[in-house]
């Protein structure tokens, strides 16, 4: 039985400063190496193993590159103003059909690197107060800042991370 909480029953509190945002950015920069760090020694057959038909450790670092296109569409979000964030696809369809036990993980990992530090790069140029916009999240129903989203986004990367630590961990 897993230790890790199940990610949509997980309750989030937004109430830290938006000067939080460069801890956010170096919390996301850091993802890729952790998670490369993580994957680096495992043997291939655990990396794709997939317990009780869920999700094999390869397929969450594939998870992770998936949502990419997401958290860039959401900064995009913020950026042109508007309601409403990009809703995310609640059934990981692009993960289920990306058959990322099939790729090599050398690939899901420099994309995922390539991916991520050009989100980072991008939202370091920007201003203070951008930091501050709002808009209201789909599927939490509540208005959220860029800084929020940021640190949803880390949230999420240590979520799956945590994930893969207990695949790898628990079945060597």
């Amino acid at each position: 039985m897993s230790q890790v909480p199940v990610w949509f029953e997980r309750k989030f509190e937004f109430s830290f400063p938006v000067e939080q945002h460069p801890n956010l950015c170096v919390r996301l920069r850091g993802t890729p190496v952790r998670l490369e760090e993580m994957l680096r020694e495992a043997p291939h057959d655990l990396l794709v193993r997939r317990p009780r038909d869920k999700w094999s450790a390869q397929e969450h670092a594939g998870h992770l590159l998936d949502l990419e296109s997401l958290w860039m569409a959401r900064v995009d979000d913020f950026l042109a103003g508007g309601e409403t964030l990009t809703a995310a696809d609640l059934s990981n369809r692009k993960t289920h059909e990306a058959n990322h036990n099939a790729r090599p993980l050398r690939e899901i990992l420099t994309e995922f690197r390539t991916a991520r530090l050009q989100l980072v790069n991008r939202v370091e140029e920007f201003q203070p107060e951008v930091f501050a916009r709002s808009m209201l999240h789909p599927r939490l129903k509540k208005p959220r800042r860029l800084v929020h989203h940021l640190y949803f986004a880390a949230e999420h990367d240590d979520h799956h991370l945590a994930k893969i630590w207990e695949l790898i961990a628990t079945n060597r």
